[in-house]
């Protein structure tokens, strides 16, 4: 859980003046790549977590999606710990890529997100179908509100989605998930304000950090 102002007020004033946009979405996974760009980063432990995770992906080939996301949800929740971004990484805001947040064995709340985005597109869940959702969560007792992000399952454009998160283990439909407040979403090809229906932006062109993780993602053999 992180703060994130000035990416939600910043969000929050230009998304309605921003056209739609829709970058290429061609996979180019390449196991081998990542292998070595972890070997490199993190040595031998970080490779036999890799090696987990590329085997999960070749077991759920083919399985139910109900399976997948579960399987995936619970693979990062389980290996990966909780650390906000100064701690990991000396920054307020760094968005990593899997290779990057299991080489740590830690992430936040956009890392998570982003690693089971990923695995499920590799998975075949087609990526129209998913969306990581920045969120108000209230917190605790108090009901603190903090900017939060967790990756929604949409089975239609129109349909409530499904919630996988890191904070709540179990994957809910958004109804139950009354602490939560959508305030943006996005994916490889589109930017919705709210519980919008319509794409109002190419999300690489207005969120410089999705654009450089997705950069990273595309050199380490992800995308």
């Amino acid at each position: 859980m992180v703060s994130r102002r000035q990416v939600l007020s910043g969000l929050g004033a230009g998304l309605l003046c921003l056209m739609i946009g829709a970058p290429s979405t061609a996979s180019a996974f390449n196991p081998a790549r990542i292998r070595q760009k972890m070997q490199q980063a993190h040595g031998a432990s970080g490779v036999t977590l890799i090696d987990e995770w590329l085997a999960m992906i070749q077991r759920l080939r083919g399985a139910r999606l109900g399976d997948q996301m579960r399987e995936v949800n619970d693979f990062f929740n389980r290996k990966v710990r909780w650390r906000d971004d100064i701690s990991i990484w000396g920054q307020e805001d760094y968005w990593a890529t899997p290779l990057e947040m299991l080489g740590k064995r830690e992430g936040d709340c956009e890392d998570y997100s982003i690693a089971k985005y990923i695995t499920l597109k590799e998975l075949g869940v087609p990526g129209n179908k998913l969306r990581m959702i920045y969120v108000r969560a209230r917190i605790g007792r108090s009901q603190q509100s903090q900017a939060h992000m967790v990756l929604g399952y949409y089975q239609t454009p129109a349909s409530e989605p499904l919630v996988l998160d890191n904070i709540i283990p179990s994957i809910r439909p958004a109804s139950e998930r009354d602490d939560l407040t959508p305030v943006f979403s996005f994916n490889s090809s589109g930017l919705w304000a709210g519980g919008s229906q319509e794409s109002r932006a190419d999300p690489l062109a207005r969120l410089s950090r999705w654009q450089s993780v997705v950069n990273r993602m595309r050199d380490q053999g992800f995308i």
